[in-house]
């Protein structure tokens, strides 16, 4: 078992956290439980984050800092931990998405990440079976702080119809989570279109995929396929991903009709007057 005196700071960001919290918590003169009657947790948790063996959040972070006046220095550090708790081939990736300017996705078979509901989010990464849950869902909530910043980037989402229908978690999730779509079409910064099934063959068949642009930075291109995930600024590759995307747009519903069908589906489908299979009823 790890103790708080053979952490490495420089392992990683989670280690430098819990050497940073030991130092300076022992600095105030603070026991264990005493800083975590402080902050309103355990004694033992802040003993867990101290020796990496429970990730933090941020609402622990930002008591930290107020506990020990640390001038938000663990409220900044929690976003690299956080980050690290991604899969590694995903966490460049995430940190590239941090520092666009404009984000367009296309998404065949759910609601894109940075617009999902923990809840959604939380049962769309169980199905991978991970041993760290909790963490990945702390992480992904993470990563959509950059919709709340003063200068977030551009955001614009083509959802296949299916994203809408195929329930994932149970029916008040999947009404929550369009709820929740709802309530980025009066944000000028996040627009959402459906791809109905309607349109029949597309140019994305093949699947999903991301295309960041930067302010001085060549653009990307970001595919997954069932165990990982590829990135790349080839011209040729770039230049395609750009050419499909303009056609998805095109066959798209406007965003105003899209908002409508998320409505209707959201209601029909999921409301509670609904089947209690999720499915509309005659």
């Amino acid at each position: 078992m790890v103790s708080a005196r053979d952490l490495d700071p420089s392992a990683s960001p989670l280690d430098y956290y819990g050497s940073e919290l030991r130092r300076l918590r022992e600095t105030s003169g603070l026991t264990q439980e005493a800083l975590g009657s402080c902050i309103f947790v355990t004694g033992s948790l802040v003993g867990q984050v101290e020796t990496t063996h429970r990730v933090p959040t941020r609402d622990f972070s930002e008591r930290l800092d107020a506990a020990l006046g640390t001038d938000g220095m663990f409220s900044r550090l929690v976003g690299l931990v956080l980050r690290s708790q991604l899969p590694s081939w995903f966490q460049q990736y995430a940190e590239m998405e941090a520092r666009a300017s404009y984000i367009s996705t296309y998404q065949a078979q759910m609601v894109y990440g940075l617009l999902q509901t923990e809840e959604y989010a939380r049962a769309v990464l169980a199905t991978g079976m991970p041993n760290n849950l909790d963490d990945l869902l702390a992480a992904r909530m993470e990563r959509q702080r950059l919709l709340q910043r003063d200068r977030p980037p551009t955001v614009w989402v083509v959802l296949d119809e299916a994203a809408l229908l195929r329930p994932i978690g149970d029916r008040s999730i999947m009404r929550s989570q369009l709820r929740h779509l709802l309530s980025f079409h009066e944000r000028r910064w996040v627009q959402i279109q459906i791809l109905p099934f309607a349109a029949g063959g597309h140019a994305s068949l093949i699947g999903s995929f991301n295309m960041l642009r930067f302010e001085d930075e060549p653009e990307l291109v970001y595919t997954e396929d069932l165990i990982s995930g590829h990135m790349t600024a080839n011209p040729d590759t770039v230049r395609e991903g750009s050419l499909r995307y303009a056609h998805l747009q095109a066959a798209a519903l406007s965003v105003e009709e899209s908002a409508a069908l998320i409505a209707r589906v959201m209601e029909e489908r999921y409301g509670e007057q609904s089947g209690s299979g999720g499915r509309a009823l005659a």
